[in-house]
């Protein structure tokens, strides 16, 4: 299957308020795609759309080659599930809940749940109930990737989770993928370590404006160029050149996907004085800031 997830002209409103119009994208197997977006974009009732848990106002929406909102249980047995939240049985002790959703997954592995768990150093009769929030949420990713899931849907996975387990997490998917036949699709607010994780990005913006690229592609393509602010950055505006900026009282900031010989071209045409204009490399967090503005 090539792709895994397939969404087509997808539309979705709450009352008269639009959350995506028109939104298109697809995810291919064996890849780890990163859904960036500011909160309130409607990254979590996407996961909720591609569940089945939420049925579209329009639009064609395929998980596993099956209509999301109407997935069999043959395909959710395939999905390793995080909501944001971590839920779990809290009732339960580490054993008993391990020997729960054992019993549901064919492919079970034991071993891949307590090598995680057993990280925590706590006894396997310790009840989730009296656990702290990082420690739930290891034991959630212990949980689904036990599933040995085709198709693994992570909503902000970090939450609780501590640098050195996140590190730990990461090393874990990472190696979980590399055979080629398993996908991720994840969220997280964590955005340095999406830099150092996944193939794919997909930009969520209000309203479903999207765009969608390779990582390395973005990094490569969306650039920063700073020059010193003489008095003209009044003059300076959004287009379909300079997609961001920012100006503080001695430089002028501007980001965008052309070459600097474009970019400068395009500040004489517009009346800006240049001085000594220079590329500034960015990290993801940065250039993601840089895209999608700070507010």
């Amino acid at each position: 299957m090539e792709n895994v997830i397939e969404v087509e002209n997808l539309t979705h409103r709450y009352g008269k308020q639009i959350v995506y119009e028109d939104l298109s994208f697809t995810v291919k197997q064996g890849r780890i795609f990163g859904l960036l977006g500011k909160n309130g974009v409607g990254k979590t009732t996407l996961i909720k759309i591609l569940m089945g848990f939420l049925r579209p106002t329009s639009g064609r929406c395929r998980v596993l080659g099956e209509n999301s909102y109407n997935l069999s249980p043959a395909a959710r047995a395939k999905i390793g599930l995080l909501f944001e939240g971590h839920l779990a049985y809290e009732f339960m002790t580490i054993a008993r809940i391990e020997k729960f959703y054992s019993m549901q997954y064919p492919g079970w592995k034991r071993n891949m749940y307590y090598s995680l768990v057993d990280k925590l150093d706590l006894p396997h009769n310790h009840k989730i109930k009296n656990m702290s929030c990082g420690q739930r949420s290891q034991v959630v990713l212990g949980l689904i990737f036990a599933q040995q899931p085709e198709l693994m849907i992570l909503d902000d996975y970090s939450m609780g989770l501590d640098a050195g387990y996140r590190r730990l997490f990461l090393d874990y998917l990472i190696d979980y993928v590399k055979d080629g036949a398993r996908t991720v699709f994840v969220t997280s607010h964590i955005i340095q370590d999406l830099e150092k994780l996944v193939n794919d990005v997909i930009f969520l913006d209000r309203g479903g404006d999207i765009l969608q690229t390779s990582l390395n592609e973005f990094m490569s393509a969306f650039k920063q160029f700073r020059f010193k602010n003489n008095g003209s950055s009044d003059r300076v505006h959004k287009d379909h050149i300079i997609k961001n900026f920012d100006i503080t009282e001695s430089t002028v900031s501007l980001y965008s996907f052309e070459p600097e010989e474009a970019v400068l071209r395009h500040l004489n045409k517009n009346g800006i004085e240049v001085t000594a204009m220079e590329q500034v490399s960015m990290s993801l967090e940065d250039a993601f800031i840089a895209l999608t503005g700070k507010y």
